[in-house]
């Protein structure tokens, strides 16, 4: 089976929206990821296609090389919070921030 991550973006809305974005290795052998810096994952947030909030803005990072092996079965989960949202519909997507691969996922939601 080989190199496989799923992943998932689960979105709470209630006192701000709550993302949670999950990775699994779904394939038989270890993954390794680099990252760049101390933001592990980014999230941001889309209106019609124009992006309307991101964690990362504005923030300054560690720059930091850091590795980390994600073990067959293991799930990693990253956790952001947006504090003022505006009623509307909306997109998020989060992104796992490594140089190995694309790694992200997206999903429809609702203030």
């Amino acid at each position: 089976m080989g190199v496989m991550l799923e992943t998932a973006l689960e979105v709470t809305v209630g006192d701000g929206v709550s993302f949670r974005f999950s990775i699994v290795n779904a394939g038989d052998t270890p993954i390794e990821l680099t990252f760049a810096d101390a933001c592990r994952a980014d999230f941001a947030v889309f209106a019609d296609g124009v992006e309307v909030w991101r964690y990362s803005d504005g923030r300054a990072f560690a720059q930091t090389l850091t590795d980390a092996e994600l073990q067959p079965g293991e799930t990693a989960a990253f956790e952001e919070v947006w504090p003022d949202p505006t009623p509307g519909d909306y997109t998020a997507e989060a992104t796992l921030r490594v140089r190995e691969r694309a790694v992200s996922a997206r999903t429809p939601f609702s203030v």
